[in-house]
Formats: structure tokens, C-alpha cells, sequence
């Protein structure tokens, strides 16, 4: 079945087409030496008896990156799924800094560089370790023990360690978290019926707006219950002002902000960002609030397509794909450059399990290294209309294109759903001679191999932007410029 697609509607689901045979899905219209022999010591007598020691560890496996605080919209675990499009295969956190580790090398948290020509690339309970406490009990007691036998009666006293070492550049790691920390809150949402979980989001402006993921907040929208809670450890009751199921993005507004420590993010330009640039990710994994993980961006512009469980709202993103671990709990929250500037919301991460998927079936949870955010540029814009109107706006053809992941466009289908047309009359693309059966191979630069590919690269526009479309027709490439057209709220 044929789908609207390139902001036309919203798509009932979406889920990854699993081979051939897989069906068209709704879019939005996507060493040792030896040593000599030495005399043996003399006897000493034998130490006291060792204290035990003891160690408890313990951590579950999850998913994705909403944790739940109770059953999710269509899931027991309240987490949103996320099926990847892309041309690579589909599939915890980045240590050091390069070969060194960021051992004092040098400041690896530099200048992200010039920005490159666009390319496309297809409650846990924290468990506390006590032997290290009892260990140095025990090491305490044998020193006392061991000066105790001495007849000069003298002392060794060590040098302490250089303060200044611990001064941390404003650059560094560190510096910016501790900078950073202030305005990421963790946001806890329940809806009518009890349902909810817990997410991330962070200070956008000082009238009290946090930005964050739709998947987040999106079951407290009706009738739930909001809250923020900042790194101070003070919570704020909150509620929605507007969100994009499309976008998976969403404004929250503290409701009495006095006293809050409402300092906003800088945001730094997603369109600037190269592969290998530095991040830093903060958020509330597993409900473990003011967590920082570091990484590299990964790739760009991988088109990935996510639902929040239910199937009820699919968005579609070009994102930022980032190996700072990610999991359930960091949805909505930064992803950082090395200046400290936000890139991205982290919105979505790849689970391993049976196949490599990313949707229910997926047996393995948490981090492996594939996390992917929101490009800041398009969250900026989106946040903006979510203030001003409380409603998304977004870019559109006016087609129809089967959402299957053919790896060779995305066709216009024969046929638009429940009978209406494929081509919307007097749209963008019926103006521009577009006609069902064309395939859609590339938009400007960015080659196009299925539906929800168009789609996110459509979606990181704005209504009016002018682009140029290749297209198959009959065997024959063509090319036509497009005005872009807009819909106003999800549908």
C-alpha cells in the first residue's frame, strides 16, 4: 500500500520493511624479566586478621532512550522504537580521546573545524562497590600496625598533590558539563490512565520553555501530569505548549518559574557539524539524572524513522549519529560540540538483537554505540512555531510514495490512500509535471533511495525553500526545481 509522504500526513507507523516481500508503510506526506636470587627477609610477625570485604553490583538491561517510570503507550516499558533507513547496515559509549585517551596530551576537545560538503550515509537501583572501602580500612590498620613497631618512633609524611591540577579548563569535559549541568532537567510524565516515564530536556529560553522529545511528554499532553526537576534537586510542575509528532519534538513551560535557574543552552549550528567532531551527551539514563557520556558524531544525515510504541505517530528525521552512549532516559536531552554548544536532541538509539532491528523484537537493550539526534537547526525552527502558535508547520510536495526500502528512490504511488490522490491537485509537485510513477532519486545533492529518506530531507527545509528534484520517468532522468509547500499541525 502507498503512503502520504514529504509532509503531507503523518504516518500511522514506522516500521522498518523486514525484505522483499515486506509491505509499503503510511508516511508522512520517514613482559617480565628475571631476577637474581636475593637472601630471604627476615620473619616479621604476621598482621592482624583482615577485615571481609564485600561487593554488590547490579543493572538490568533496557532500551532506547525514554525510560520508563511505568508502562509505556503500547509497550510495557513506555519506549519509543526506532526502525533505521539508511545505506549502511542497520543495526557503550566512546572512551579516550585518540590513541592517548586524553591522557594530557594536549586538549583533545578543540575547534569541530570547517564544516564539510553534505554527504549522505544510507527505578534501576545504582548498585555501590564497598571493597574499595573496606581495603583501605584495611590498609589503614596495618600502616598503624607496621609504626608502631618502630623504635625511632619517626614518620613518613607524603607530599600532597598540586591543586592546581584539578582546575579543569572551561574546554574541557568537565568544564562543560559542570557549565551545562544547571539547565538540563529531568523530566517525569504520567498520563491519565498512570502510564509515563521519565526523559530529559533543557533550558531554551529564560521565560521558562524546555525543549525535549514528543515521545517524552507526549502521554502527559492530555489530561497528565508534568514535572521538571533540575540538577539543584528542585522540581517544577510543567506543561505541553505544543509538539510535532512528525518532528518527535516538543515545548514544555515551567508553570511558576520563580527561582529557577533558567540559564539556556547555547545553540550551536547543526549544519556546521563534520564526522569525527567531538560530543557530549547529558541526560537521565535509566532515570540516573546529570549522567555525561562523550563521543564522536558518527555520521550525518542518516535518515531514521521512529514511532513512540504505539504506532499512533511516526517522525522522521536526517540525524546526527553519535557513539556517546545513549539509552532510555536521554531522550530530549543535549548532545553537545566540544565548545559546548547544543547540536542536537538525542532522540533514538539502535538496540542489538535478533536480526540487528530496532523494533519490538529487538533482545538486547541499552547502548551499543548507535544513538542519533535531532539536528539543532531543524529542533530550533520547530521549537520556534511550537511557541508562537503551539502548533508544527511543515514542508511538503504533496505526494504519495510507498514507504518500502527499495534502495532505488522513492516512486510516486499509482494510487494516493483511501482514494485520494497520489499528487495533491495544484501542490508543489503537480506544478512542477510530477506524475504517480516517477521515482524520486535526488533532492540537490542528497541522493534519495527510499521514502522516508525524502521525507527527512524534505523536513529539514522550510515551507517556501526552493529545491531541485531528480526524478525517473519511463527509464528517462529528468530534474525540476520545487517551491515547497506547507501543513500546518499533525494530522
Amino acid at each position: 500500500m502507498s503512503t502520504e509522504n514529504e509532509g503531507a500526513d503523518v504516518p500511522s507507523e514506522a516500521t522498518p520493511p523486514t525484505g522483499p516481500q515486506a509491505s509499503d508503510r503510511a508516511a508522512a506526506s520517514a613482559s617480565g624479566a628475571q631476577t637474581p636470587d636475593v637472601p630471604p627477609a627476615p620473619a616479621t610477625p604476621p598482621p592482624p586478621a583482615s577485615a571481609p570485604s564485600a561487593s554488590a553490583a547490579g543493572g538490568s538491561p533496557w532500551e532506547q532512550s525514554h525510560a520508563p517510570g511505568g508502562p509505556g503507550p503500547g509497550r510495557p516499558d513506555g519506549t519509543a522504537q526506532f526502525p533505521v533507513y539508511g545505506t549502511a547496515d542497520h543495526g557503550a559509549s566512546a572512551g579516550g580521546w585518540g590513541p592517548h585517551g586524553g591522557g594530557g596530551g594536549g586538549d583533545p576537545w578543540g575547534d569541530p573545524g570547517n564544516p564539510a560538503p553534505k554527504r549522505r550515509n544510507g527505578g534501576l537501583i545504582a548498585a555501590v562497590l564497598v571493597a574499595a572501602l573496606f581495603a583501605g580500612g584495611i590498609g589503614g590498620g596495618i600502616g598503624f600496625w607496621a609504626a608502631g613497631q618502630n623504635d625511632t618512633g619517626s614518620t613518613t609524611v607524603t607530599a600532597t598533590g598540586n591543586p592546581e591540577a584539578l582546575n579543569r579548563k572551561p574546554t574541557s569535559v568537565s568544564g562543560i558539563a559542570q557549565k551545562a549541568l544547571p539547565s538540563v532537567v529531568t523530566i517525569e510524565a504520567q498520563g491519565a490512565t498512570g502510564e509515563g516515564g521519565t526523559g530529559t530536556g533543557f533550558v531554551y529560553d529564560k521565560q521558562g520553555h524546555i525543549l525535549t522529545n514528543n515521545h517524552v511528554v507526549s502521554s502527559a499532553a492530555d489530561g497528565g501530569k508534568l514535572t521538571a526537576t533540575f540538577s539543584n534537586g528542585k522540581k517544577y510542575d510543567a506543561e505541553v505548549i505544543g509538539r510535532a509528532q512528525g518532528y518527535d519534538v516538543a515545548v514544555v513551560k515551567l508553570k511558576r518559574a520563580s527561582g529557577a535557574p533558567l540559564n539556556p543552552l547555547p545553540l550551536g549550528k547543526s549544519a556546521q557539524v563534520q564526522v569525527g567532531d567531538a560530543t557530549i551527551a547529558i541526560g537521565a539514563p535509566f532515570g540516573l539524572s546529570g549522567t555525561v557520556t562523550t563521543g564522536i558524531i558518527s555520521a550525518k544525515d542518516r535518515p531514521v524513522a521512529s514511532s513512540d510504541g504505539d504506532g499512533s505517530s511516526a517522525s522522521y528525521m536526517s540525524a546526527l549519529q553519535t557513539d556517546a552512549s545513549i539509552n532510555p532516559g536521554n531522550s530530549g536531552g543535549p548532545l553537545m560540540d566540544a565548545s559546548g554548544n547544543v547540536i542536537g536532541i538525542n532522540s533514538a538509539i539502535q538496540s542489538a538483537g535478533s536480526g540487528g532491528g530496532m523494533g519490538p523484537e529487538s533482545q538486547q537493550s541499552g547502548s551499543i554505540g548507535l544513538g542519533f539526534a535531532i539536528p539543532i537547526d531543524q529542533a530550533k525552527r520547530v521549537a520556534q512555531d511550537l511557541i508562537k502558535t503551539g502548533r508544527p508547520v511543515y514542508p511538503q510536495i504533496g505526494v504519495q510514495v510507498g514507504m518500502k526500502d527499495t534502495g532505488n528512490g522513492a516512486t510516486i504511488a499509482q494510487t494516493g490512500n483511501n482514494g485520494s490522490d497520489p499528487v495533491t491537485p495544484n501542490g508543489p509537485a503537480d506544478k512542477a509535471g510530477l506524475r504517480p510513477g516517477d521515482t524520486i532519486t535526488k533532492l540537490d545533492d542528497t541522493v534519495i533511495d527510499s521514502g522516508p529518506t525524502l521525507i527527512s530531507e524534505i523536513w529539514q527545509h522550510k515551507p517556501g525553500d526552493h529545491v531541485t528534484l531528480a526524478y525517473l520517468r519511463g527509464g528517462k532522468a529528468h530534474t525540476v526545481q520545487v517551491t515547497l509547500g506547507q501543513r500546518t499541525g499533525d494530522k
